[in-house]
């Protein structure tokens, strides 16, 4: 609901925000004292895939849907491939179509994890939330730490290679089909990456360590640091192992106690709801049980680690553990923790990587099933950023008829807000605006990780404009770049 908000209340834009995937702007309202009485995260592109993809052939949707994003096309293309193989009575997949899937989602948790901690949001953390702009980037990080740049870029080369050899292509791939697969792996794309195996796992692990110790080492600065108690909610394991491919919906509250538990992903719209907001084209999810004002709750890394009982490779489940400690074994609410988390499922999935390239199944040939046909389907997949899901009706002309995507961002959308706010009001003082400030508003965004382009699309150049209004509405300061 908008606040009544006299004639005096003065307006800070930042349009963009910077270091993100996609294109958003925030503003925050103050009175005359100063104080920040309203702030917003503006998601101020549109998205009409929902609408896109009806009338189209539903053996389409996996390839087609996944021109969402670039960032994040894989978790589309598994999200989609997944509700079609209900279609197609195709959902209990061959070992070897089961497996690439699984091979093809943990390459892009990898890639994804290592663009972002490395590329978006590690000039933060090496130069400090005030330094230079000229230096507080990708350019600045490869200048003063050039190992740590090569090996952010190494990383996500190997998650990309490994994409390439399951589903065709890096970007918008077609490995991944109604009831299976179009492709295995080859004995020498398998021995390609077995190369460079042992070198990833020892670069994901002292990426931990990096994380880690940086949340530490400033934990007293950054337990304030935009953060608040939330629920948080992912799919998991049947038994409440971490699950990132297939399981069911677990949801807790801010001190561990659930709040649903192995809830299948067909009847998720039981136990989820949805609702718009004037400013925003991004929707705002809920439970239902607590409805949309005490509903909202965190997806992606950070509550993975704290809905799972346990990861199932064992140099995630120790960092886990030490992760866990920090809170005496409640869930982490911090917002800058999604850090350290994110780094400990980049360590998981290259576990799970090197389990898997070790299994013979790859090199299957029975790739496809199929079965009873249905009229809807639902897949449900942990994207790199948080739970995505998708769900479509189809006719009996085989073409869609109705589709509904919950992507991981959108999930964040409350707490990103949230974050803003507790920033903007702990961090805001006096009429002047500061780079530093500015930037700290985003750090809170970035902790996210959000992809806002899964949400939208927009066309043109977006320059950055800020502008200070007074009570009067006139200009007391503008920055541009």
């Amino acid at each position: 609901m908008d606040l009544a908000l006299p004639a005096s209340t003065k307006k800070i834009v930042i349009d963009p925000v910077t270091r993100v995937e996609g294109h958003g702007k925030v503003t925050i309202l103050l009175d005359e004292a100063n104080q920040v009485v309203q702030t917003r995260l503006h998601i101020v592109e549109f998205r009409g895939f929902e609408r896109f993809i009806q009338g189209r052939p539903f053996w389409e949707v996996p390839v087609l849907v996944q021109r969402l994003c670039g960032i994040c096309p894989v978790s589309h293309h598994l999200a989609a491939a997944k509700a079609m193989d209900r279609i197609v009575g195709g959902e209990h997949l061959t070992p070897t179509a089961s497996k690439m899937r699984r091979l093809m989602h943990y390459g892009q948790i990898f890639q994804s994890h290592a663009l972002h901690f490395f590329h978006l949001c590690s000039p933060d953390l090496l130069f400090g939330f005030d330094a230079d702009v000229k230096i507080r980037n990708v350019i600045g990080v490869a200048a003063r730490y050039p190992e740590l740049a090569v090996q952010g870029v190494m990383m996500r080369k190997f998650g990309q290679e490994i994409i390439k050899a399951t589903a065709g292509k890096k970007i918008h791939g077609t490995g991944a089909i109604p009831g299976g697969v179009n492709k295995n792996l080859s004995i020498q794309e398998r021995d390609g990456f077995l190369q460079d195996l042992d070198q990833m796992v020892t670069w994901a692990r002292g990426a931990v360590g990096i994380a880690r110790d940086y949340t530490v080492s400033n934990l007293q600065t950054l337990a304030p640091f935009g953060s608040f108690e939330s629920s948080h909610m992912s799919i998991v394991r049947n038994d409440g192992a971490m699950e990132l491919y297939d399981g069911n919906l677990r949801a807790i509250d801010a001190v561990g106690d659930k709040i649903f538990d192995q809830v299948p992903c067909q009847e998720y719209s039981d136990y989820l709801a949805e609702e718009v907001r004037p400013w925003s084209y991004m929707k705002f999810p809920f439970i239902r049980s607590l409805g949309p004002e005490r509903g909202w709750y965190r997806v992606g890394p950070l509550a993975r680690i704290n809905t799972a009982d346990f990861i199932d490779t064992p140099e995630a489940e120790a960092a886990r553990r030490e992760f866990m400690a920090l809170t005496g074994g409640k869930p982490n609410n911090l917002t800058m923790a999604y850090h350290w988390a994110r780094m400990i499922e980049s360590l998981h999935a290259i576990e799970k990587i090197r389990d898997l390239l070790h299994d013979h199944d790859l090199q299957g040939t029975d790739l496809v099933v199929k079965g009873e046909r249905r009229e809807e389907g639902i897949g449900i997949v942990e994207a790199p950023r948080g739970t995505l899901i998708h769900h479509y009706k189809v006719d009996d002309q085989d073409q869609v008829v109705m589709a509904n995507l919950i992507v991981s961002t959108t999930h964040n959308n409350e707490p990103m807000n949230r974050a803003v706010q507790k920033v903007a009001r702990d961090y805001l003082s006096g009429v002047e605006i500061t780079e530093g400030l500015l930037n700290r508003v985003e750090v809170a965004i970035r902790a996210y990780d959000p992809c806002l382009s899964c949400a939208t699309h927009a066309l043109g150049q977006m320059p950055l404009t800020v502008e200070l209004l007074d009570h009067a509405g006139q200009v007391l300061d503008t920055k541009s770049t």
